[in-house]
């Protein structure tokens, strides 16, 4: 997706987004700081980002990747907007019929009538092949 004649790219990224280069050849990827550092661009360089937290609201991180010429001239720019979504599983985990969010038996699980915790029947089969 790099535009032709470039050569190297950097990136930008807002603080709730987490970004990694992957350089062919090296078993660990590069941390990515906040101001953007540069890389060359070459086959099979991988940028991966992630969110280390749900959004306050929609669109709220970004990452930039600007992209270079020979000699640091810039060339083009590309962004995505992002939106980290919270996800968790509230359950009735001390059986008492009352849906918890910070229920302290959440975590773990007891069996017997004085019992406690979650019992998930979770579906695996591939329905569409």
């Amino acid at each position: 997706a790099a535009p032709a004649g470039a050569v190297a790219f950097g990136v930008k990224h807002t603080e709730g987004v987490s970004v990694d280069v992957l350089l062919r050849g090296r078993a660990e990827p590069e941390a990515v700081p906040a101001a953007g550092s540069r890389w060359p661009l070459d086959e099979g360089t991988v940028l991966r980002f992630s969110m280390s937290r749900a959004s306050s609201e929609v669109n709220d991180n970004k990452v930039t990747v600007s992209f270079f010429a020979e000699g640091g001239k810039p060339i083009n720019q590309a962004g995505v907007f992002l939106t980290g979504v919270g996800i968790s599983l509230d359950v009735d985990a001390d059986q008492d019929g009352v849906v918890e969010k910070n229920s302290p038996n959440k975590a773990s699980w007891a069996w017997g009538p004085e019992g406690h915790g979650a019992i998930l029947l979770v579906s695996c089969d591939k329905e569409f092949p």
